[in-house]
């Protein structure tokens, strides 16, 4: 690591020679392998964009010129060159983010981990250049799989429209999002990538010609005239130029020398320039290339030899859906998944092998996805979407006016719902529960064990006329929560065991454990409590209300925004039945939470069972202060 431990900054790099870039580079491969198999970590893309990463900052002077990523998975690499080199705590609590972080450097521009919008900020960003008349660079590296998302084919629509407002767009093509690119786009460049360019077509044309007497040099000249017919024949790019954007490539992306020939080409356009750079994702790393399934996008912790988790948990959550996806499958004809570029992430993947007729993979491209699924459910067929929970954010237009205002039986998975942790702010699933308590007919259903996964998912594709969601947290489910009895829809978890309990405590998905564990520390604070799981916590079972005037309070907890939460709907619902007991939600604060493990992120936020009895216990104690100041005989002088 000779080479990597003195670059401190990116201006360092411009005293190295080529063949010092070239063993940069390689130090840097064995930098990543080294540290992220300890960690855990975004390692296949990073491997990818170690020389293109090395050329941007060689050509571009970050941080006055803005250097931009979308998605940010793949800035590891930016980081080490930007000084930011003990990988020791990468991605935990204290340690660097998995993604960019203005708190980190001031080489950091974007947090977002949402992918393709990387083009709408470099367009606002070189708007604000021209008004300000700035003549800083901006650079927006964009992977194939983002420009699958529609957001970035309105941000290029607007690129387009000023040819004089300098802006490189690099597409760092590796043919993969999670797995392989799909769809029209992935196809046109996947011509571009194997045919020859017209640059290196015209370059050899021009040396022969002008080695031609006479004719040689006019000949040349109407050939160049005539470039975007050529352009069109040789290297069908004419896709972007259609649009006013300069194309540059296909480059090379592992060949540092070309990269910053073509980037320096950019830089001096004046314009919006297009630099298709190819990659190879997990290049050198034999386990990553090896890997089909997504060039170890993202691998836990990893013998660095041989690519091998260290450990393996028991059955996570995603597992227990793709499985009943299959027997679904298998049972009913019409059921048909989508996913948004996530297939083995989303756990449909053994769905697609059983069934690969009735599998469509949109590409990073949520809103299609939503109002495609209502065409499905329209037409006759019965449409799972599995999607990130923090990723149906982008959607809720679609799934508000496409699927629940025409009442179409689609069904939402939602993956890693809560507190996910170590992925940061942009990954939690903090708010599905709250942005879609709004949608009318809609209903969700919140799992607490891998039995309820199973049952729920069949009540969910049960439902015809209106969108029904399912959502579940991230990693291992834990043991079976057996019921003791039922009221209504929902499930006793624990009963009170008295005629004049004090708390109801209203449990929501996978909280169930820590709810009974609330119950027990209140027991012994001769604190008497119910547990029930509403399952379906929208809309509220209306055995709730009657169930909570048995008690003296009322206490919801959930892995969710408490701002319109479940706690809110449960509190509405109460008011309008007139039950008019106090309530007390505890859930997930209306900020941005940092990178932590979820164990962490959840004692930071009170979301813990000692937490919550200490305050629940406190409560109760106001309230039998209350009552006995009420009942207390009055003090005679």
């Amino acid at each position: 690591m000779d080479l990597l431990t003195r670059i401190k900054g990116p201006r360092d790099l411009d005293r190295l020679g080529l063949e010092q870039l070239d063993q940069l580079a390689g130090e840097i491969r064995t930098f990543l392998v080294e540290e992220v198999s300890k960690t855990g970590g975004h390692l296949g893309p990073n491997l990818g964009v170690v020389e293109l990463t090395i050329a941007l900052h060689r050509v571009f002077e970050s941080p006055q010129d803005k250097v931009l990523f979308d998605t940010g998975h793949q800035s590891y690499v930016h980081k080490l060159l930007t000084g930011r080199q003990d990988f020791s705590k990468l991605k935990s609590k204290g340690g660097l983010s998995g993604y960019p972080s203005r708190a980190e450097s001031e080489h950091d521009v974007i947090e977002n981990s949402h992918a393709s919008t990387v083009l709408g900020w470099a367009d606002g960003l070189a708007k604000a250049n021209e008004v300000l008349k700035k003549d800083d660079h901006v650079v927006a590296v964009i992977g194939d799989g983002a420009l699958t998302g529609g957001m970035a084919w309105e941000a290029l629509n607007n690129i387009a429209a000023a040819k004089d407002r300098p802006l490189v767009i690099v597409v760092n093509d590796n043919e993969r999002s999670y797995a392989p690119t799909i769809g029209g786009l992935a196809n046109h460049l996947a011509t571009l990538r194997t045919t020859d360019g017209y640059e290196r077509f015209l370059a050899r044309g021009k040396d022969l010609l002008e080695r031609t007497p006479v004719v040689g040099r006019p000949l040349y000249e109407t050939l160049h005239g005539a470039k975007k017919g050529l352009k069109d024949f040789i290297a069908p790019q004419g896709m972007f130029e259609d649009l006013g954007l300069k194309y540059v490539g296909p480059i090379d992306g592992h060949d540092i020398e070309a990269l910053e020939s073509a980037l320096q080409r950019a830089k001096r356009f004046g314009g919006p320039v297009i630099v298709h750079c190819l990659t190879e994702k997990g290049r050198g790393y034999t386990p990553a290339l090896q890997d089909e399934a997504d060039r170890f996008h993202a691998v836990g912790k990893i013998h660095p030899d041989t690519g091998l988790p260290i450990s393996t948990s028991g059955l996570d959550w995603t597992s227990v859906f793709g499985e009943e996806m299959v027997k679904l499958g298998h049972e009913r004809e019409d059921i048909v998944a989508i996913t948004a570029a996530m297939l083995q992430p989303v756990g449909l993947g053994k769905f697609e092998e059983a069934f690969p007729d009735r599998i469509y993979d949109v590409g990073i491209a949520e809103q299609h996805g939503a109002v495609s699924a209502a065409g499905l459910a329209t037409g006759g067929l019965h449409p799972v979407f599995a999607v990130y929970a923090t990723f149906l954010n982008r959607a809720f237009d679609q799934v508000l006016m496409d699927v629940a205002l025409h009442r179409c039986g689609v069904t939402f998975v939602l993956d890693r719902a809560g507190v996910t942790g170590t992925d940061g702010a942009s990954h939690n699933g903090m708010w599905d529960m709250s942005i879609l308590q709004c949608v009318p007919t809609l209903r969700i259903a919140a799992p607490r064990d891998a039995d309820q996964v199973r049952a729920q998912l069949r009540e969910a594709v049960a439902v015809d006329d209106a969108p029904t969601v399912v959502r579940f947290s991230k990693g291992a489910v834990g043991p079976a929560v057996k019921a003791v009895g039922t009221a209504g829809g929902m499930d006793i978890l624990r009963a009170a065991g008295t005629d004049a309990p004090d708390v109801l405590l209203v449990s929501v998905g996978a909280l169930a454990p820590m709810c009974l564990e609330i119950a027990s520390l209140l027991d012994a604070q001769g604190i008497s409590s119910t547990v029930v799981d509403p399952r379906w916590v929208k809309p509220v079972d209306e055995a709730l209300a009657p169930l909570a005037a048995e008690h003296r309070v009322v206490v919801t907890v959930e892995d969710n925004s408490r701002a319109g939460g479940v706690g809110s709907a449960v509190a509405q619902a109460l008011r309008d039945a007139g039950v008019d007991v106090p309530l007390r939600d505890f859930g997930i604060p209306p900020v941005f939470l940092d990178h932590a493990s979820r164990g962490e992120v959840l004692a930071e936020i009170g979301l813990t069972a000692p937490d919550i009895a200490r305050q629940v216990t406190g409560l109760v104690a106001k309230l039998d202060g209350r009552y006995e100041s009420r009942t207390a005989e009055p003090v005679r002088d």
